[in-house]
């Protein structure tokens, strides 16, 4: 490491960053990207329970896919299917049309 560096002055040049093997010394943390790991795949709630209907009136459910701030929950958070989750945003309208789910929040 340069003397620069020790001493906490400038930014770390490329070969400065380079190990002995050619790889630079940063982790995926470091340098911005998403560490590795493997995540469990999110199944769809309508279609892993066929029982679970989903209709606007039922405002709890609609509350669990509304965000605190009154943002319909988006299909990658959720892991709805394409098709269930644009019936869900469909009811979703319904439902704040009806005053049933509010467009925002009450916020303090």
């Amino acid at each position: 490491m340069s003397a620069k560096m020790e001493r906490g002055e400038g930014r770390m040049s490329k070969e400065d960053r380079m190990d002995k093997d050619g790889r630079d010394g940063m982790d995926g943390e470091e340098r911005g990207g998403r560490r590795g790991g493997f995540g469990r795949r999110k199944v769809c709630r309508f279609c892993a329970d066929t029982e679970y209907v989903m209709d606007y009136k039922d405002v709890r459910m609609m509350q669990s896919y509304v965000s605190e701030h009154g943002r319909i929950v988006p299909r990658r958070i959720s892991g709805n299917c394409a098709a269930h989750q644009r019936k869900l945003t469909s009811a979703v309208k319904r439902a704040r049309n009806l005053a049933l789910v509010g467009f925002v929040s009450s916020g303090a």
